[in-house]
């Protein structure tokens, strides 16, 4: 991660980093996954700034003892992602976290 570069969108939010490849960049998202392979910079940064942040609204499944939940990305950050089983906003259901590794780990996937 020494070499990856950060990029923010106008806000200052950080949506992802670039990480040099040969004469390109690869695109890598809040989540420590490629989504690209070795593109130019302009590219890179508009790729970047098209994904957003959008992408960590989206439902999610985690297996967990050999059952897929369907969860909802509470936080991320390069030391942890914390999810919590969807609710559909029902207040009355308890809430069930988990904390997953960094990069996103393969039990995680996105709701397809």
């Amino acid at each position: 991660m020494d070499e990856w570069i950060e990029h923010r969108r106008g806000d200052g939010e950080l949506v992802g980093w670039m990480r040099p490849e040969g004469d390109g960049f690869v695109v890598i998202d809040l989540l420590g996954r490629e989504v690209s392979g070795p593109i130019d910079w302009f590219d890179a940064e508009e790729l970047l700034d098209e994904r957003g942040l959008r992408y960590l609204a989206d439902p999610f499944l985690l297996d967990v003892d050999g059952v897929s939940l369907r969860v909802r990305i509470t936080e991320v950050s390069t030391q942890r992602i914390r999810v919590k089983k969807d609710d559909f906003g029902d207040i009355t259901v308890p809430l069930r976290e988990y904390e997953l590794a960094w990069p996103m780990p393969a039990e995680l996937r996105p709701l397809a």
